[in-house]
């Protein structure tokens, strides 16, 4: 053996009786001899060479397998420093590659200093020739072999045979066929050179049922509970509804976590299966002993000294006396640390529950506060094809400056927001804005940028149909990550996706034919203009559009200058271009019509201002949207257009979990012009968006029965959503529309509608919903259109 570090074996166990190894010592023989040796290993510690250089690395008594195979999955390395870690790590990776019965290392020195390092393999005596699943009918071969991870031709181990029977097994019963059983027939022996598994498969059990017992309804409901649940039952008793004992496990603890978010700390949730009498369906019943829900006795603070205590608790919303809820005492602890990390001070607070009496808890928010840091470098990696301007422009941190902590969150979610980055937050894919050695006590920090550059283009088509515009279909181009500047120089450039992608630009190609309607258009948007706060977007468009009157048609561009001033406001300003043909209008119409006939010349400079504080873009549930614009128009008429709107969302109701919220909805719009405005630039009202009840552009000033559209419009929406399912992907609506469409500013002919509708969401759809309103008009015109029904629903894909 060579001299130096002993043998390392993977593996060493001794189960000799102890009779048969030593003689028992004393307790203070025992002692002394511990001590002994102690001291030995103090005076004489062990020498290992992590100073020298590997000059060989030799594997020793392999035949079956190769010995450059052995040498590749290891990791130390000739002309290399010696690593003992790295030797002990090399015997545990052949040991995993399940090809030898034993793997020992050794090194000894040679004469110029260095060291041979040798591995010692034990291998198996026989090799895999052959591998059988016999039995599997519901699972193909090369699913079985990747699982178990054996293949033909390296060394047969039964022990790693042995432990695929029980991942077969396991296989089969996380897809339901719990009642499967798997037999090693042959490759349970040192000497066999086949595997064969002889698999009984049984019945897929299916879930007839899931239930749940115990509740008491106050605080969720059965249904609420099983939207908490991975576990569901088949539809129509063979669709889906696979049983899973694992999932059910996962599921017990779900709800224990969800009721412990509310303050229930004592809940204890039981699952019973109850199998039928054939074996192939089980009932599953989650028992929920819920336990009382527990209330805030006091809130403390511990460790703020750099703001005074009422300041750090004017931050928080947890209160005495109030129930637990762990998303507010998360709320809280997230704006402490904002406040101090707006100070340049990284504090992260964290919760301690202390039990104080019987359904009582004392929380308390601990914080150890730190000097302000200063930002130092901003290093961005990970950009191979995006400009790095692009994604500092979004990092609102700038060396030398107070680091303000809230800001690297921030921005994570802008740099989340471009969407031209890896977004996958279950894989931790995800643009991270960090500070590299945070706990260093240097004040200056660096702080690193990392992301993960993804696909940017898109091809989207769907279909949809709407009572407004019949059917229609789209087909969306779309780089989100475009660059106009970018111009290939080389075949790979446009191979490997460089060209004309990097500076955040997007560009978009939209072809939307239809029925009733039809718009082709190409538009380019710049976010930020020359590294400014200001955004541009241009647009070219070909339009056309089938009205009870008359048909149209646009071909034109838009030039749009916009300037965000902080989270809530932003600023527009348009010029528009266009050329409008009004045609298939006949001779009998009304002047008010046929005047303008043909095609007219229409520009104008439109400058906006709005105000978005909603929550959600899809389904608003609180804060409000407001939007002011003027545009005067010129070309073959001159006129002004005004518009103001305002929209508000109000949550009346909601479940305890923050559920279910019912909604009020509140909208008001007014719009003016003049009487020099053409009939293909007033107002006109009715339809999915406007007053229901009525036909789209059903409500307006008629002349002979036909619609010339009206100067001034003034129209109100009140409407209540009220969610119906657990999941609130199903909610009723009940609306009240009403306004009117005048020929000038006053309000001669208010109209009012009613009507109740649905909103059904269905995410393989789109993440819009599907609207269905039935309005029923109270108060209308003579000529006004009817139209009870009116509906949007559309296919995305």
């Amino acid at each position: 053996m060579p001299r130096g570090l002993p043998y390392w074996p993977a593996q060493r166990r001794d189960s000799a009786p102890l009779g048969e190894r030593d003689v028992p010592m004393s307790k203070s023989v025992r002692s002394m001899a511990v001590s002994a040796l102690l001291l030995l290993a103090a005076l004489c510690p062990a020498q290992t060479p992590t100073d020298k250089v590997v000059a060989e690395v030799v594997v020793r008594n392999n035949k079956l397998v190769a010995t450059n195979q052995i040498l590749n999955s290891i990791k130390t390395r000739v002309d290399k420093p010696y690593n003992h870690a790295t030797v002990q790590g090399d015997v545990s990776a052949l040991m995993a590659t399940r090809s030898f019965s034993d793997v020992r290392a050794s090194y000894a020195p040679t004469a110029d200093g260095k060291v041979v390092v040798t591995f010692d393999v034990v291998e198996l005596p026989s090799v895999v020739t052959d591998i059988k699943f016999e039995g599997a009918k519901h699972a193909k071969n090369d699913e079985l072999l990747t699982l178990t991870g054996l293949q033909r031709g390296v060394p047969l181990n039964p022990v790693a045979n042995k432990m695929a029977v029980h991942a077969i097994q396991r296989y089969y019963q996380e897809k339901g066929r719990i009642y499967a059983h798997v037999d090693l027939i042959e490759g349970g022996n040192s000497g066999d050179s086949k595997v064969v598994f002889r698999i009984t498969e049984g019945p897929e059990v299916k879930v007839s049922s899931v239930q749940f017992t115990g509740q008491t309804g106050e605080f969720a409901t059965a249904e609420r509970l099983r939207t908490k649940t991975e576990t569901s039952r088949a539809f129509l008793g063979s669709i889906g509804g696979t049983y899973n004992p694992g999932l059910v496990e996962l599921d017990v603890m779900k709800l224990e976590e969800y009721y412990r978010t509310f303050g229930y700390h004592d809940v204890k949730i039981g699952r019973e299966i109850i199998p039928s009498e054939d074996c192939r369906t089980v009932k599953v019943v989650f028992h929920i002993h819920e336990g009382p829900r527990y209330r805030v006795k006091d809130v403390q603070l511990v460790g703020a000294s750099t703001f005074p205590e009422d300041r750090v608790r004017s931050v928080t919303r947890m209160k005495a006396g109030e129930l637990y809820d762990q998303n507010v005492i998360k709320a809280d602890l997230k704006n402490i640390g904002d406040l101090y990390g707006y100070s340049g001070r990284k504090v992260t607070p964290r919760e301690e529950i202390i039990y104080s009496g019987p359904g009582e808890v004392t929380v308390q928010y601990t914080m150890q506060e730190r000097p302000p840091d200063r930002v130092g470098r901003v290093i961005v990696a990970g950009n191979d094809v995006t400009r790095q301007n692009v994604i500092l422009r979004q990092v609102p941190v700038y060396p030398g400056q107070v680091l303000e902590y809230p800001a690297l969150a921030q921005a994570e979610r802008n740099l989340s927001r471009l969407g031209i980055f890896e977004m996958d937050p279950e894989k931790g894919q995800r643009p991270t804005v960090t500070v590299l050695d945070p706990f260093n006590d240097n004040p200056i920090k660096d702080v690193l940028v990392q992301v993960q550059e993804t696909q940017t283009g898109s091809l989207l088509f769907s279909v949809g149909v709407n009572s407004d515009a019949g059917l229609q279909g789209s087909v969306v181009l779309n780089e989100k990550n475009f660059d106009i500047t970018r111009w290939p120089t080389s075949w790979d450039d446009l191979f490997s996706g460089r060209a004309f992608r990097g500076a955040g630009q997007e560009f978009r190609l939209e072809a939307v034919p239809g029925q009733r309607f039809q718009r082709y258009t190409a538009s380019f948007r710049e976010p930020s203009l020359f590294d400014s706060l200001y955004s541009l977007g241009t647009s070219a468009y070909f339009y056309q559009r089938g009205y009870a009157e008359y048909n149209e048609q646009r071909i034109g561009g838009r030039v749009t200058l916009g300037r965000r001033l902080n989270s809530l406001w932003s600023a527009n300003g348009t010029l528009r271009l266009e050329n409008v043909d009004i045609y298939d209008v006949p001779d009998y119409y009304p002047p008010e019509i046929t005047q303008y006939r043909g095609s007219h010349f229409l520009g104008g400079v439109r400058a906006s201002l709005n105000r978005d504080s909603r929550d959600s873009y899809l389904r608003p549930t609180e804060g409000s949207n407001f939007e002011i614009g003027y545009e005067q128009c010129f070309g073959d008429y001159n006129f002004p257009l005004f518009n103001i709107e305002f929209s508000k969302f109000f949550t009346l109701y909601q479940r305890p979990d923050g559920s279910g919220r019912q909604v009020l909805a509140l909208r008001s719009q007014a719009n003016f012009s003049t009487t020099d405005a053409p009939i293909y630039e007033r107002f006109y009202a009715g339809g999915f968006r406007s007053l229901r009840g009525f036909e789209f552009r059903g409500v307006g000033p008629f002349t002979q029965g036909l619609n010339t559209g009206g100067t001034f419009s003034f129209l109100n929406s009140a409407e209540y959503q009220i969610p119906v399912v657990a999941s609130d992907q199903f909610y009723v609506v009940g609306f009240v529309d009403s306004g009117c469409v005048e020929s000038k500013v006053q309000i001669e002919n208010y109209r009012v509608t009613a009507g109740l509708g649905m909103r059904i969401s269905v995410p393989a759809l789109g993440p819009l919903p599907i609207a269905l309103d039935f309005g029923v008009p109270i108060v209308k015109g003579p000529d006004d259109r009817k139209q009870v029904f009116s509906f949007w629903m559309g296919y995305f894909y």
